[in-house]
């Protein structure tokens, strides 16, 4: 008997529109004869179900089930593609573990953790993950502009704690432009990052559970056509995505061991994505994505195709790990 799949995009942060492309993607490629696939469109406001001609039919929250063609229909799993609020933050996780509905992301408190980069950062750090050096501000302390220049250094970067796609970050290169960049990350989030500037080849590494087993994909390298990568360079063409990357043996190792080894510490379940910067042979991370992009232009599905992966075995497995 064919499962019944909820595909969860939308949410309520920066990046609604973008998990809407992922979530689309996802019901494009699940195998609708293993599948009944329906997709559900989470706001601040509502939760609906979409039917193929978009239109919208309420989904009933007490039980997560919705009422289409005279026949309330429940769940089996869940497909997390929510970025961002309330599906990478873990509050959509805690809901669905208290439904006792299996999802494919990792569980509540490994999400919530690694939204937080502060929090995440200062969890790696005593396993000896390597990050740069950093300052936190929280809104409505007072902003000493030449402590946080004594701490991390010019130029560094000022980003929005919880927050996803670049959205709330600056390249700061003057102690006159720190204002302006903090103003813009508060508008993202009450809590900040400022971290010191790492001068080096960037690289992106998949780890995903598949078939059963933890799986290091392919390392992509980031080259970005403007000063670092932001959302114009993620998602309108102004970088190159490089897989595999162009670096050492010994660089491929070293992101490859490190990347499985933060999946491990965490106890991760699903796909993650984490970035990392190389100083000589040394990764250094600089965040994790748990519910990473999922169109055909993403990192990670990219990285799967190059292992052999195609996008409907990726979804696929996804949805076999979480009913396991």
């Amino acid at each position: 008997m064919k499962k019944n799949i909820a595909i969860l995009m939308g949410g309520h942060s920066s990046e609604h529109k973008i998990s809407i492309k992922s979530g689309n993607v996802v019901f494009k490629y699940l195998d609708n004869a293993k599948f009944n696939v329906y997709r559900i469109l989470i706001t601040r406001e509502k939760w609906l179900y979409l039917d193929e001609e978009n239109k919208e039919f309420p989904v009933n929250r007490a039980d997560f089930s919705i009422n289409y063609q005279g026949e309330v229909i429940y769940f089996d799993c869940a497909f997390n593609a929510i970025h961002g609020s309330p599906g990478e933050d873990g509050l959509l996780q805690a809901y669905f573990e208290l439904l006792n509905i299996p999802q494919t992301a990792c569980e509540h408190y490994q999400a919530a953790l690694t939204f937080n980069k502060r929090d995440l950062l200062s969890t790696l750090k005593p396993y000896g993950i390597k990050t740069a050096d950093s300052y936190y501000l929280n809104l409505g302390d007072s902003i000493k502009e030449d402590a946080i220049i004594t701490k991390v250094g010019l130029p560094c970067f000022v980003k929005a704690n919880k927050a996803g796609s670049s959205f709330g970050i600056s390249k700061v290169y003057k102690k006159e432009e720190l204002n302006k960049a903090i103003t813009k990350a508060f508008k993202e989030d009450n809590e900040i990052l400022i971290e010191s500037f790492l001068e080096g080849t960037e690289v992106s590494v998949g780890v995903i559970t598949y078939k059963g087993a933890l799986k290091v994909l392919p390392v992509t390298e980031i080259v970005t056509d403007n000063d670092f990568f932001d959302y114009e360079a993620k998602y309108e063409g102004k970088s190159q995505e490089i897989t595999p990357a162009r670096i050492s043996e010994a660089q491929e190792e070293n992101v490859k061991s490190c990347a499985k080894k933060i999946y491990s510490i965490l106890k991760m379940t699903g796909f993650t994505r984490s970035e990392f910067i190389f100083l000589g042979d040394t990764p250094y991370l600089l965040e994790m994505n748990t519910t990473p992009g999922l169109t055909e232009e993403s990192i990670l599905p990219q990285q799967a195709q190059k292992a052999g992966i195609t996008l409907s075995e990726l979804f696929e497995s996804a949805i076999e790990e979480a009913l396991q």
